[in-house]
Parts: C-alpha cells; structure tokens; sequence
C-alpha cells in the first residue's frame, strides 16, 4: 500500500495547468475511441502508468463506469506485489479483468521456454491470440514517448497490420487531435492516451490524484544481485549465477514487468513526494535505467513492437 502525504513538492501554475491538459488529452482521446471502435481493451499490468491510465478511463466516463475490461499478460514471473494490486484494483472497482497467462501457451506447446529464463519476450503471442480471440479493435496501452525512441517515434492511434506489427511507414498524421482510427478487417490499433506525459508528469498526478500503486514503487529491503549494472531478484527466471551474490538492500522499482528483466534501483524514497524530488533529479528514463530487456541492442524495443509487442 503507497503511503500518501500532501506533495510538498514545489507547484507552479505552469504545473498544475501542464496537468490539467495532459488530463483533458488523455480523456478526450478514451472518449474518442470509444465512439469510434466497437471492442476496445485496457492494457493493465499493475503498473503505474496503466494505473494512471485506468483512473483516467474511470474519470472521462464518471458517473457511468469505464466502458473497457482490463487485460493483462501474465508471465508468470511477476512481483507478488503487483498481482495481488492487479487483483485488488480490479475488484474493487468492479471491471472485467481478462489475464492471459503465458504458463498456458508453454503446456500446451504454442510456446517454448526460453534458455536465459525470461519470458519478457513471450508476452507478444499471448498478446496476439487473446486480440484475435476475443476481437479487439483498439487495445489502450501506458507507453509514453519518452521512455524510448522506439515509442517516440509513434502515433497515439497506432495501426497494428492482421498479424499484429507495427510498420513505422504507415504512421498517419495526427494533426489538431485528429485522430484516424480506420483498419481493414483483422487489423487493429493500440491507442497511448500518455504519449506525450513524461515520468514526472505521472508522479504528479498519482500525488494530485491520490492513485494508489504497488508497495514496490517505494523504498523497501529486499534480497537483490547486481548483472549488467542493475539489482535483480532472485526468483524461478534464474539468478544468482556464478560470481553473483545475494545481498540486502534498500531499493524501489521505477518500472515493473518480468522480474527477470527488471531491475530495482537503491533508493530510500518512500513517499510520493520523495519519489517525485528522485525523478526531478534523474537523468535517465526509468526503462533505460532498470529493464535489461532494452539493453540486448539499440533497436531491441523497436524489432519487438515490428512483431507485435506493446
């Protein structure tokens, strides 16, 4: 459970205003598509932005509920904090939650673990199947543009081919909020309501918001290892390997997802107001910082949303 204080983070009417149209935009572009698209899907793993995105949904259809179940990819290899949070927000606001559960396409045959124990990059089959399955003809997602220069390189409303990749050649202007939302049959786009907020923008308004989020966003002890610069914890994924030891440390994730690939940073920021004042000061995105899964070349979020992912 997140501890929340009044921000005592210094707020300029500049700030609030930035706020207050990251939130108009981020409505208007849910309300929009759910005019315009018959079957559309929240993308919800229990993060912050797509906790930040739930809460915006909840907001542009009050007092009506949000006309969008939830999806989540579950590898498996998730932090317990963060599913047991995926569970609770969903029942207690009373949304659909849909869970696709990679476990089920390995017993079955439709995938194949992977040698390094990651299923990070299994989520996009799962992904694509259960779009397919229940025909989803826009499926909301968290991503902002300034965690990569794959995500900045796309438009809010982001046409997926029948196979479910991105093919940047087709990227269609967005002039004046105008957004064009047509596909041809087993087509579908993904809509990025946060595009344009940056990871402050998102703390400051989970503290204008109140939006509770996993306790794993603040400063806690937990048993960690170092590989390739980032604290990692142990778990079934694999770890620790030869000359990687186990120590405690005070830490916090900026960033959730496979706990294979994501990494904590020490910190001692448990307060919202301590995380905003650490990410004011920060000089790297929380992905490039903490998400190993980025680092295997400098296109690697790139090649994977050519193949469908988020």
């Amino acid at each position: 459970m997140m501890t929340l204080q009044t921000t005592r983070y210094p707020r300029t009417a500049a700030r609030a205003d930035n706020l207050q149209a990251l939130e108009s935009e981020a409505i208007h572009i849910l309300r929009e598509v759910a005019g315009e698209f018959d079957r559309p899907v929240i993308l919800f793993s229990g993060g912050k932005d797509s906790a930040v995105l739930r809460h915006l949904a909840a907001r542009a259809f009050w007092p009506a509920p949000a006309p969008f179940p939830l999806l989540h990819v579950d590898t498996g290899h998730n932090f317990d904090e963060v599913i047991e949070f995926r569970d609770r927000v969903a029942s207690h606001h009373g949304q659909r939650l849909l869970i696709a559960r990679v476990q089920d396409w390995i017993d079955d045959g439709r995938l194949t673990e992977r040698p390094d124990g990651t299923r990070n990059p299994l989520q996009t089959v799962p992904l694509l199947d259960t779009i397919n399955e229940y025909r989803f003809d826009a499926v909301f997602g968290g991503a902002r543009r300034d965690e990569d220069r794959a995500r900045a390189k796309e438009r809010i409303v982001s046409l997926r081919d029948a196979f479910g990749g991105w093919d940047p050649r087709r990227q269609r202007p967005e002039l004046w909020q105008l957004y064009n939302g047509r596909h041809r049959p087993g087509e579908h786009v993904r809509v990025f309501p946060l595009s344009n907020w940056t990871e402050l923008d998102v703390w400051n308004y989970i503290a204008r918001e109140r939006i509770e989020l996993p306790s794993i966003y603040f400063a806690h002890r937990r048993e960690v290892f170092r590989r390739d610069d980032m604290w990692l914890a142990q778990g079934p994924w694999g770890g620790p390997r030869g000359g990687e030891t186990l120590s405690v440390r005070t830490v916090r994730y900026r960033t959730v997802g496979d706990a294979s690939c994501t990494g904590a940073i020490e910190s001692e920021s448990s307060t919202v107001d301590e995380v905003i004042a650490e990410v004011a000061a920060s000089r790297i995105t929380e992905r490039g910082a903490t998400r190993a899964d980025d680092r295997l070349s400098e296109a690697a979020m790139e090649d994977r949303k050519r193949k469908g992912y988020f």
